[in-house]
């Protein structure tokens, strides 16, 4: 009898597998805070014997060098990727004992990297589990233009033919991505929680689709790449170190004063709502609860120091977690508590507007011509259409364009707050007067505010 368990991540739109039998265990694509990992394995009494990478993952750090050192795991690495540690490298075709009667098969399957290997589950003869990485997802397939420019329209030929050699298994064999659950990894996102062979035979576009056109799909639908990723690669192919998830040292309101004077990150993890209403002069707002990791990574300039504000102890805790897993590792320093404790002495917190379209199409009727930001990103802009007149700067260029924008009070929104929060705070913190635009945007066409659609 064997069991698959999904450890998913869901920060980072990644999951993890470990699947085995009564005994013994192997993870594939584990995260880098292995101590998860760990209790999953204690929890069902079972040894961890293998760790499995399906390629050298560009948007996250892995945790599999260390998992393998901590337990003594075979530690499985496609042969074809260039790492600088020991490993067991895997080739096609070749076999792995995980349990009495269970068996690990690899597959390549090139094509979100030269090198991506999946890895199918055997219970005895018969195959049960594909762990397919960045190869086959569920509805779609890994992007193909994370390595290297010029090898872009190659992998995404290799991602054809590669899903459609894991379409010979056996149609009730289960797809267990890695990515595709809101990673920037996938091509789309799944539409779905599960899946397996069959379904994926009549619903993915790389199994339904001539290779062209399957090709040139794909390459168009391509989004922007975020930035963090140019360092995940080198990161795992080096090996990581192990993670430190130890408290950062306090900072006090004179610190926090001067971490912001010579121009680090002060990042206030708490909700949007609570930023708007008072928050410290200069500090930028990521909301701990939204896609933490890949928001900040994004947009910090890399190794830069930066300093986290929650309303506990316990937030902290939970943001370093998430930014260790994209190789943010030591925060500068740590404040918690309300925000007034984090004030200089006379100090004043510093507060923005929050609207909806309601009150940005009001604004146009009064003869008021605010200056109006849409954040979203190109693909869903032309996917869902935008409000007249508005300036369309990505959020992940904002931080470096706000010099473009013309005088006056700025309205910043994307699809439904988040994002035009985490502009606002660049806004205000620049010294622009805001308006923080906290509504869907179907309200916007509701309200007739949308002239062009996509």
């Amino acid at each position: 009898m064997y069991f698959v368990e999904t450890l998913a991540t869901e920060g980072l739109g990644n999951r993890s597998y470990l699947a085995g039998g009564r005994e013994t265990v192997v993870i594939v694509d584990p995260p880098r805070d292995i101590d998860r990992v760990l209790a999953a394995a204690a929890r069902r009494g079972v040894r961890v014997t293998h760790v499995a990478e399906t390629h050298v993952h560009n948007d996250y750090v892995s945790g599999g060098l260390e998992l393998a050192r901590i337990t003594g795991a075979a530690y499985l690495v496609p042969a074809g990727a260039q790492v600088a540690y020991p490993r067991v490298p895997v080739a096609d075709g070749d076999r792995a004992a995980i349990d009495d009667g269970l068996m690990l098969r690899a597959v390549a399957t090139p094509g979100h990297t030269p090198h991506h290997t999946s890895y199918v589950l055997y219970d005895g003869d018969a195959p049960v589990a594909a762990f397919t990485g960045g190869s086959l997802l569920i509805g779609s397939v890994g992007r193909p233009d994370l390595v290297e420019p010029r090898l872009t329209e190659r992998l995404a030929r290799a991602q054809h033919a590669s899903a459609h050699r894991l379409a010979e298994l056996p149609e009730d064999v289960r797809v267990l991505p890695t990515h595709g659950f809101g990673s920037f990894c996938s091509a789309v996102q799944a539409d779905g929680e599960s899946s397996t062979i069959g379904r994926e035979k009549v619903r993915n576009t790389a199994l339904t689709s001539d290779v062209d056109t399957f090709v040139a799909e794909l390459l168009a639908g391509l989004d922007d790449i975020p930035a963090y990723y140019a360092h995940m690669g080198p990161a795992n192919g080096a090996g990581p170190a192990p993670v430190d998830l130890t408290a950062p040292r306090v900072a006090d309101s004179a610190q926090l004063a001067h971490r912001l004077a010579v121009g680090e990150w002060v990042v206030d993890l708490r909700n949007r709502v609570a930023f708007a209403e008072g928050h410290l002069a200069g500090s930028l707002n990521f909301d701990g609860t939204g896609q933490l990791a890949t928001h900040l990574a994004w947009l910090i300039p890399w190794g830069k120091q930066v300093t986290l504000l929650a309303d506990t102890a316990e937030g902290i805790a939970a943001a370093q977690r998430e930014l260790v897993r994209v190789g943010i590792d030591r925060p500068a320093a740590a404040a918690t508590g309300p925000a007034d404790r984090w004030a200089a002495e006379g100090e004043e917190l510093r507060s923005f507007r929050r609207a909806d379209f309601a009150d940005l199409a009001a604004a146009r009727e009064r003869g008021e011509d605010p200056v109006i930001v849409d954040v979203r990103r190109t693909s869903e802009r032309a996917a869902a259409g935008w409000v007249t007149g508005a300036v369309h700067i990505p959020l992940h260029e904002l931080h470096r364009r706000i010099g473009e924008l013309a005088s006056g009070t700025v309205w910043v929104h994307c699809a439904g707050g988040l994002r035009a929060a985490i502009a606002a705070s660049f806004l205000d913190a620049a010294g622009r007067e805001v308006v923080a635009v906290d509504d869907g945007f179907d309200h916007a066409r509701d309200l007739g505010l949308v002239a062009v659609r996509g």
